[in-house]
């Protein structure tokens, strides 16, 4: 399962059954479980763990210092959950003492091809990165989330749960949950409607959560009004309850 041209650390940790392709890669302190596939000419460097059923694609960078120059070698992490798919030439840089010390991929993410994902990050499950999206350090980006091609999101930034952003945006300020963006700098564009009835959520709660985001972006009320008036909404959705957690912990603003 290990290409003779590979190159594997004694201190790395590899399960039985891992796959490692020609000219990779793995260093010391790198974990790698059950299933997983690794191709070719791909690096790993620790300390990273990486999961269950993972398919990593040729010419990956994982693992490797932040780009950052304030790290001075510290023992940051990486971490990569169970069933991603991580297409060719993407880079995910360990975290920096500065925040938590750990960037982390969670589950059955699908990650396109050149997507680079900064220190510190943190990403949930079931996103989508398309090609060329890139995060800086310290995003966040909630489950169902996708990114379309050539977004770019600046550090320090909220990305909500299912989201979309159209090709080419620049997010500088947070994005609420269930919403669409496009532009530079980013706006808001109504919701992702399309995407919460692929994934289940019902005609009635569609309804609801359309008014809330016309209580959020066409009402003409601050952003605290705002967030009083959804307050007494969520008393009927749970799923603006999840809107008005994610306003209540937003400190860079939303778009809007």
């Amino acid at each position: 399962m290990i290409h003779s041209t590979a190159i594997i650390d004694p201190k790395a940790e590899l399960d039985s059954d891992v796959s490692i392709g020609p000219y990779s890669i793995i260093g010391p302190d790198v974990r790698i479980g059950s299933g997983t596939t690794v191709g070719s000419h791909v690096v790993i460097q620790g300390p990273t763990i990486i999961g269950k059923n993972n398919q990593i694609y040729h010419f990956c960078s994982l693992g490797d210092a932040p780009q950052d120059k304030k790290y001075k070698g510290e023992p940051t992490r990486l971490e990569i959950g169970d069933g991603n798919t991580i297409r060719e030439y993407c880079t995910f840089n360990r975290g920096t003492v500065q925040d938590i010390g750990t960037t982390k991929l969670g589950n059955e993410n699908w990650v396109m091809a050149y997507v680079h994902i900064a220190h510190d990050c943190q990403i949930g499950n079931n996103t989508i990165f398309a090609n060329n999206s890139s995060l800086a350090g310290h995003v966040t980006v909630h489950d169902h989330a996708i990114l379309g091609g050539f977004t770019l999101v600046h550090q320090f930034c909220k990305i909500g749960a299912h989201i979309i952003t159209a090709v080419g945006s620049v997010v500088f300020k947070d994005i609420p949950p269930y919403v669409t963006a496009s532009g530079y700098d980013a706006q808001p564009h109504g919701l992702n409607t399309e995407g919460l009835k692929r994934r289940g959520f019902s005609a009635e709660t569609l309804l609801q959560l359309k008014r809330a985001y016309k209580t959020l972006y066409k009402s003409s009320l601050t952003l605290e009004e705002a967030k009083a008036e959804l307050a007494k909404q969520q008393a009927s959705c749970k799923e603006i309850g999840v809107l008005l957690d994610f306003l209540n912990q937003s400190t860079r603003g939303i778009i809007r």
